[in-house]
């Protein structure tokens, strides 16, 4: 035995030696009883009899050279991880009573302590729990991300691992588990009763691994009850591990450990991680950790403890908690969660300092909020949020001037939150306007008054006029940058910057005006699907908290009702159920002394413009109603309701309704509806757009009504419509309301009640014309208004009776449109063109729509006028007649559709119109052509389209674009592409070569589209512009090699002659290549990805995904190159001799190209113009000229942009400083 103990001695604890079996069975019999035995009479006797206990021991001839030996045994035994519960229970007791003998003055001189076999005794608390389930689960985590891929051949020399896997799975029961929880307990307790009598200063190392077992120990289990901590507690009423392991924290910050200071920043630095929810090994990057409830917990209770370690220390630990606060800032990682949580953390913990360290905190974060990396921006607006909720410091608290500003809201809200909305990342964009809106709904009266101060000036708050101005400029101009982020290209910047704005219109911060209602409605109509739910959220949250506000019923109007034709089911069922909530579902029945709700009267008036301000709607509303008939949401007693609103004030939007929702209801009250009919037929004053949906009510009743009842009516109609007093568009309802009584199963008799009754309407029409064309005195007898209601009722009612027009009808209306005599053209001679006569220019209007109506039932009458029409288009002068023609010779394609293709160039001729009106006519109408193909890209109405880009007015070119990509590019994605080249010669009115521009183009047309000439460089740039930004890379690739081809070859064959018009070409062409469109976004995205958008963590899925980009844009960089170098240096090289040869100027614009295109190979300068040497030398001479410059040019940028130079070397002190206190932890 004394062998054995010296043989423990020697090896110094790191390693168990065998024990005589004997002995050792002796000793294991007695188990833990002996240990609590002993740990109990050591504790009841150390303190009173402290010098007798190592007597006593020496009397009993226990040696305590043997007696730690033993100890050291049962110590070792429980680390190894097949450990049984027994074994671990007696390990943690046996180091209970070592950690006792330790505590009792003398253990040194006795020899009790050893350094290596306390470290043992602590790691204990690690080794004895057992730490299966976080293996398990990091095994499980590692199986799951190789499932699905190919298996590795196992290796056989892995005798180790498997022996690892056998360790793990030893079991414990859950008594065993319990009886290791107390005896981890004893452990910490003994630990603690250690610290307040042993001093660590002398054992550094140990001092360290004693704040690390701490901080692992904050996680133990659930703490219960709310942690106390005090200076001075008493051990044993310490409920929990995680409450001792902060005690421990707190002892070892006591001077007998050794410099405060120094144990401060290891507890800081301990704690950090914790606050952070990461855990840190001894080396590599810390691990976030899931954050649970336990998680989030021992947070909570670590910053509380901080705060009471800075209460107890005071100024010793303030300086450490600046440290700790920049440290949380510095390593934030960038999820939301995380970020929320931390700073949070940041506003309890600042909310410990005095004003003046507040401040200083502050100014740092300021710099902070401009640092390089985007998740440090994006955190310090988390942080500015937090402190905005926190009361706002009085200046008197803050001894230095200097610091003041920075005490107050307004600071955090001007100069950290609101400076982040021109940050380059649109992630932090984005949140920076999303927390703008935030603000106005914090208790604070400062931080609004901020927000106020930053988009409206009071002239009242400023007391020169000077300032005033400035202010107010400024303010609109912050409100300009606003309404233009509602319109960025990033999803996530939109979708905040309409919550900011939703924000300010809500709290009248900026006017209610139409301009800015209407941004927030258009966005409704927004490409990506999360912005159109963000605008529809939006305008029906300022409606229900502005809904008096008639302009905001407007916007959402237009916002939400046009959404319900939307291609995407969601949005449709987001406006499908805001128009059900505040419209449907407030029809309620109606009596005269009735009250109307807030949400009745809001209903009415959004009805009201509906009928009146908002009536271009009716087609998309229309829409809504016939998804609703589906679900069977019009029950009687709706419509009861409904009609019960037929006799109050807000009929109109009664009527409405009922002309929506009458068709799809089987039991109606015809009665009603009948009466209502018979009054609005004795009235003289019903409004127009009520008759409309009086009469759209009945026709959809007509075929429930008795055959008396239907000839009544039949009379009302003739009768009303006889007089020609009725509005237009009353007109055309009533015409239809007349087919739709007429209406039967037999086709022939439906016909004949038409050509009863419409006939006898054109007869009229027919005899009131000759009155007024065939007779001396018909200029006098002229009513320009009776004149164009005749010809709108000949048209409509032509159409339902055909075979009612003769001749003399044709005639009569062709002549409203050409000079007359007193006798009729005769039908032989054929019409050339229009010709100006003395009626009015709105009868002449009139009188072409008349004119088509015919045409589209007669095919001869359709041949006869085209080209009547198409003369008119060219040399017409009157607007609204050749608009009107555009319009009647796109419907006649519907119905004619070979006989119109010829005269295609003609309508498309409009879209160069000097009138914007006839522009944006043409333009609607030949999309719809195109995208129910009737129309085919044939000629050049291409290219026609390409000019209608760059209109001279700005929503016109913006309607082009839209029509382009959301309309047409999407039924045929090749079209750009394969009109790409020509457009090249067709814009430069290029003709020479053998393949392009060939078509066919009159010589008005070609003057109208050219855009050839240096005048003209910019709009052709534009349009090249806009068609590479929506190629394809492929399309892209392959439209270099076709330029190759059929340009570049061309000219260094001499295929294409190098005179004016040839250099003009070439000179377009390498300015186009060097387009930024031109580059393959493969290589260019994946190069120029935005500084400081780092990955959240280095994940799996985030490192696969970089390899795959990083793969990708290596293969497609090999093959733009081999391509580069096999098909295009070869031309260049041609090429440059050529010019030179010819002293052409296009020379430069070779080399400016090949300087664009070699910034990807600039190493490989040599290798790529081989068969140059002169060339390769001037290229690489040309990029260390063009590298310089660009150096030159970045250098003069940061200058002017850091302003002052002692700006820019304070700005970089305090950048240095913080990073100087960054390391400091």
């Amino acid at each position: 035995f004394p062998a054995w103990v010296d043989a423990v001695w020697e090896v110094e604890f790191t390693e168990s030696i065998p024990l005589d079996k004997t002995i050792e069975e002796e000793l294991i019999a007695r188990q833990e009883k002996s240990f609590t035995a002993l740990y109990q009479c050591l504790l009841a006797n150390a303190d009173q009899y402290q010098s007798s206990v190592w007597a006593v021991l020496g009397e009993s001839g226990i040696s305590v050279k043997s007696l730690v030996a033993v100890l050291s045994f049962f110590v070792l035994a429980g680390k190894s991880k097949v450990a049984s519960g027994h074994q671990r229970v007696n390990s943690l007791c046996a180091a209970s009573v070592y950690l006792l003998l330790l505590r009792i003055p003398g253990s040194i001189g006795n020899k009790v302590f050893h350094e290596v076999l306390l470290d043992t005794c602590l790691d204990l608390t690690r080794h004895c729990w057992p730490q299966d389930s976080e293996k398990k689960r990091k095994k499980d985590l590692k199986s799951s991300q190789t499932e699905g891929k190919r298996s590795k051949p196992q290796r056989k020399d892995s005798p180790q691992e498997e022996e690892e896997e056998v360790e793990e799975e030893v079991h414990l029961s859950g008594q065993d588990l319990m009886r290791i929880r107390d005896a981890v307990a004893l452990l910490v307790q003994s630990l603690l009763r250690l610290l307040q009598t042993f001093p660590l200063k002398d054992s550094p190392q140990t001092m360290i691994h004693c704040f690390q077992i701490f901080s692992n120990l904050l996680y133990f289990e659930p703490t219960i009850g709310k942690p106390v901590f005090a200076a001075e507690q008493d051990i044993t009423k310490l409920r929990s591990i995680p409450e001792m392991a902060f005690y421990g924290l707190q002892l070892l910050c006591s001077p007998k450990h050794g410099d405060q200071k120094e144990s401060l920043r290891r507890v800081f630095h301990q704690l950090l991680y914790v606050i952070l929810m990461m855990k840190k090994g001894n080396t590599g990057k810390p691990s976030l950790l899931v954050p649970s409830q336990t998680i989030l917990a021992t947070r909570d209770q670590a910053i509380q403890f901080v705060c009471h370690l800075v209460d107890e220390l005071k100024e010793l630990a303030l300086p450490f908690l600046q440290i700790l606060l920049q440290h949380i800032c510095f390593q934030m990682v960038e999820k939301n969660e995380y970020r929320s949580h931390g700073a949070q953390a940041v506003g309890m913990l600042t909310s410990q300092m005095a004003s003046e360290d507040y401040a200083c905190f502050i100014k740092w974060l300021c710099n902070f909020s401009r640092s390089s990396k985007m998740v440090h921006r994006l955190f310090s607006v988390d942080v500015v949020m937090v402190l905005l909720e926190q009361p706002e410091r009085r200046p008197e608290e803050c001894r230095d001037p200097d610091l003041v500003c920075f005490l107050m809201h307004r600071f955090l809200i001007q100069n950290l939150l609101f400076a982040r909305r021109m940050d380059e990342s649109p992630t932090v964009q984005g949140h920076a306007l999303n927390c703008l809106a935030q603000c106005l709904e914090l208790p604070s009266l400062n931080a609004t008054r901020a927000i106020h101060n930053l988009f409206c000036a009071s002239e009242n708050t400023l007391t020169h006029r000077i300032s005033f101005i400035s202010v107010f400029n400024a303010a609109k101009e912050n409100l300009a940058l606003l309404l233009r982020r509602v319109k960025d290209s990033k999803t996530n910047v939109r979708k905040a910057a309409l919550q900011a704005l939703l924000g300010l219109l809500k709290h009248d911060v900026i006017p209610m005006s139409w301009e800015n209602l209407q941004t927030l409605s258009e966005r409704c109509r927004d490409p990506s699907v999360s912005v159109k739910k963000k605008a529809l959220q939006c305008v029906g949250d300022l409606l229900s908290v502005k809904p008096e506000c008639s302009v905001v019923q407007k916007a959402w109007l237009q916002g939400v009702v046009p959404a319900v034709a939307d291609s995407e089911t969601s949005v449709q069922d987001k406006a499908l159920e805001a128009l059900d909530q505040v419209l449907l579902s407030q029809v309620k029945p109606y009596s005269a002394g009735c009250h109307l709700d807030a949400g009745q009267r809001l209903m009415w008036d959004l009805l009201g413009l509906l009928c009146h301000e908002c009536q271009n709607l009716s087609r998309y509303f229309s829409k809504a109603f016939t998804i609703w008939s589906k679900q069977n949401k019009f029950t009687p007693s709706f419509i009861s309701n409904l009609i019960s609103h037929t006799e109050a004030d807000h009929a109109a939007g009664a009527w409405l309704l009922l002309s929506k929702v009458v068709s799809s209801s089987s039991r109606l009250p015809y009665g009603k509806i009948l009466d209502a009919w018979d009054k609005m037929v004795r009235s003289k004053d019903v409004n127009a757009t009520t008759c409309c949906h009086i009469l759209c009510v009945m026709g959809d009743i007509a075929a429930h009504l008795n055959e008396e009842t239907k000839e009544r009516v039949v009379a009302d109609l003739m009768s009303w419509l006889k007089t020609f007093t009725l509005p237009l568009e009353v007109i055309s309802s009533a015409v239809e309301t007349l087919y739709q009584f007429g209406c039967s199963e037999d086709i022939k008799q439906t016909q004949a009640f038409l050509n009863q009754r419409c006939g006898e309407l054109v007869s009229a029409c027919e005899s009131y014309l000759a009155s007024i064309i065939l007779t001396d005195n018909g200029a006098q007898n002229l009513d320009e208004e009776l004149m164009v209601k005749h010809l709108h009722t000949l048209g409509v009612a032509s159409l339902q009776c055909p075979a009612k027009v003769n001749k003399r009808t044709v005639l009569l209306v062709e002549s409203v449109l050409t000079t007359h005599s007193e006798k009729l053209l005769p039908a032989s001679l054929p019409l050339s063109q229009f010709k100006a006569n003395w009626l009015p220019t709105r009868v002449r209007a009139h009188g072409v729509i008349t004119l088509g109506k015919l045409a589209l039932q007669n095919e001869e009458l359709a041949q006869k006028y085209l080209p009547v029409f198409a003369r008119e288009l060219e040399v017409g002068t009157e607007v609204s007649v050749r608009s009107n023609v555009v319009v009647i010779m796109c419907d006649l394609c519907v119905r004619y559709t070979n006989m119109v293709d010829h005269y295609i160039p003609n309508i498309s001729a409009c879209l160069r119109d000097k009138e914007a009106v006839i522009r944006e006519q043409t333009l609607i109408m030949l999309t719809n052509l195109l995208q129910e193909e009737f129309v085919k890209w044939k000629g050049s109405l291409f290219f026609d389209f390409m000019v209608a880009l760059v209109d001279p007015v700005p929503a016109i070119a913006s309607l082009t674009e839209y029509c382009l990509l959301h309309l047409l590019l999407k039924k045929n994605p090749e079209m750009f592409s394969q009109h790409f080249i020509e457009c090249i010669f067709h814009f430069n009115s290029y003709t020479k070569h053998k393949s392009y521009n060939k078509f066919s183009q009159s010589e008005r047309e070609r003057i109208h589209f050219s855009l050839k000439g240096q005048q003209y460089r910019e709009k052709r740039f534009q349009i090249y512009c806009f068609l590479l930004e929506h190629f394809t890379d492929a399309q892209r690739f392959n439209i270099t090699n076709k330029i190759n081809q059929t340009i570049l070859a061309c000219f260094a064959d001499e295929e294409l002659p190098l005179d004016a018009d040839g250099a003009n070409i070439l000179s377009e062409t390498f300015n186009i290549l060097s387009l930024k469109e031109f580059k393959l976004q493969t290589i260019s995205s994946s190069a120029g990805a935005a500084a400081g958008e780092e990955a959240e963590e280095e994940n799996m899925a985030t490192m696969a995904k970089a390899v795959l980009q990083a793969a990708q844009k290596k293969v497609v960089s090999q093959v733009r190159k081999k391509a580069f170098i096999e098909n295009t240096v070869p031309l260049i090289i041609s090429l440059k001799n050529l010019l030179e040869q010819k002293r052409s100027p296009v020379l430069r614009d070779l080399m400016g190209y090949l300087q664009v295109t070699m910034q990807d190979y600039r190493n490989e300068v040599k290798e790529i113009f081989s068969g140059d040497e002169q060339l390769a030398a001037e290229m690489e001479f040309a990029l260390k000229i063009a590298e310089k410059e660009r150096a030159t040019v970045e250098q003069v940028d940061n200058d002017s942009l850091a302003g002052d130079g002692k700006k820019a070397q304070v700005r970089a002190q305090c950048m240095c400083s913080s990073d100087c206190s960054f390391k400091t932890l």
